[in-house]
């Protein structure tokens, strides 16, 4: 199969980087059989959030045809990637009728091109590039509106000065979890550096829900039901949102378990600081109430799945959660977490033609993602000097996501977390300033 030709974008792009060229790759064979991948409760469930990802390789001596030939092998294995959203049912676009599928009709994913007069280094000193990546190295894409015809996966491919390289992915939600789209860009790698692929991955029909706890009343606190959205797949918060990053070292997180108790996990205790602090800055009874999503993925087969396999539970706090120990609020959300994957399911299966929901920023909501292996990409036998994941379409009650970090000089021996957090604009300082002056992060 032969890509589109590339083809320059109106689209405004930033002074950071310039010449934005598009153009599509799609599986190397025909997938067939008229298959079809069914989207579950869950799937569903995420349908108006995306996962956006982005990785620094330096000195990458590869032109953009190298970059994209093994796309074509890669979706060859993943092919609903390269598909396109359709109704069942007979239901007519914007009506709410007919439960969304992936149509495996190799429609093929977005190839961003551009570039950018700064170097690696200068880039990554700027002020918050954490949310200057999400905004600029990653293309902005939501499904819709013409929904049946939008793509799923764009990659985007960013050169700078120094001959460094950057691989902004932004995948849609509804495909799978960060684990499905970390293991889909690593598999693209993989064939760069001619590493024969399987023949095939199972790509599983949906059936009994992926990673499905908790016994199903039909209730899930996790959710948010928003106005609908017809076929443009993505809701908006009442209040300006931003993203920023701090890093955790080792040294700083074996303090922070001898300080509070090695009963607990380090993402429970980070997660405990967090809730603690932001507590403070909203005020008392404002915060009473978490979700927390962790994996639910036990090896290699089940992380390059097409599934969103979180385990989404949710914590209720019958107190101030300013007043309780960290340690104290960490065990509780490890104990009294109750997990909702069969409620959300319940709830989706049927009402979600008639009404949409949103999940992340719902309530505070932490996500485990230590294990994804964001560095596991490689690019001509180069590992990531840093990489990322943040989330779009987030309600206004934010995210938190913890990540491995791999970090520079000393602290590269040590393995550190990365957080990533999107809160509502007039809080992120605010934290940032509790965690310096409380916890002695940073």
């Amino acid at each position: 199969m032969v890509a589109e030709m590339p083809q320059t974008t109106q689209q405004p792009s930033s002074q950071l980087i310039q010449g934005l060229r598009l153009s599509s790759v799609v599986p190397a064979k025909i997938t067939g059989d008229n298959r079809a991948h069914k989207l579950t409760g869950m799937d569903l469930a995420l349908k108006l959030h995306y996962l956006r990802g982005v990785y620094f390789f330096r000195d990458v001596q590869v032109g953009i045809d190298g970059l994209k030939e093994p796309m074509f092998r890669c979706l060859e294995l993943y092919y609903p990637v390269a598909g396109r959203i359709r109704r069942a049912d007979g239901g007519e676009s914007g009506d709410g009728g007919g439960r969304p599928f992936v149509k495996c009709n190799d429609s093929g994913v977005r190839i961003v091109e551009a570039r950018s007069e700064k170097t690696i280094n200068e880039w990554l000193e700027m002020e918050d590039h954490a949310e200057i990546d999400d905004k600029v190295l990653i293309y902005d894409h939501v499904l819709g509106h013409d929904l049946g015809f939008t793509p799923l996966v764009f990659v985007q491919f960013t050169r700078f000065k120094c001959g460094g390289i950057s691989v902004g992915l932004s995948w849609a939600h509804v495909l799978g979890d960060a684990f499905s789209a970390s293991s889909f860009i690593s598999m693209w790698g993989h064939i760069m550096a001619g590493h024969v692929p399987p023949k095939s991955l199972h790509v599983p029909s949906p059936g009994k829900p992926a990673g499905s706890p908790g016994k199903g009343h039909g209730k899930a606190s996790s959710l948010r039901q928003v106005e609908p959205v017809g076929d443009r797949w993505i809701t908006t918060s009442d209040r300006k949102m931003r993203t920023n990053s701090l890093h955790i070292t080792g040294d700083q997180l074996d303090l922070l378990v001898t300080s509070h108790g090695k009963a607990c996990s380090r993402f429970h205790l980070m997660a405990a600081v967090i809730w603690k602090s932001l507590s403070k800055i909203r005020g008392e009874g404002r915060l009473k109430r978490a979700t927390i999503c962790t994996s639910n993925c036990h090896d290699e087969i089940h992380r390059c799945l097409l599934e969103n396999r979180m385990v989404v539970g949710t914590v209720e706090a019958d107190v101030s959660v300013f007043d309780v120990d960290v340690s104290e609020l960490a065990t509780w959300m490890a104990e009294r977490e109750a997990k909702e994957n069969r409620d959300i399911e319940e709830i989706i299966n049927r009402d979600g033609r008639m009404s949409d929901y949103i999940l992340y920023g719902a309530n505070l909501t932490f996500v485990n993602l230590e294990e994804a292996d964001i560095y596991g990409l490689e690019l001509m036998g180069q590992k990531p000097i840093y990489a990322n994941y943040t989330i779009n379409g987030v309600g206004d009650e934010g995210v938190i996501l913890i990540l491995p970090w791999r970090g520079t000089g000393k602290q590269k021996e040590r393995d550190g977390r990365k957080v990533t957090m999107i809160l509502p604009e007039d809080e992120v300082s605010k934290l940032k300033k509790e965690l310096i002056m409380d916890w002695k992060f940073f």
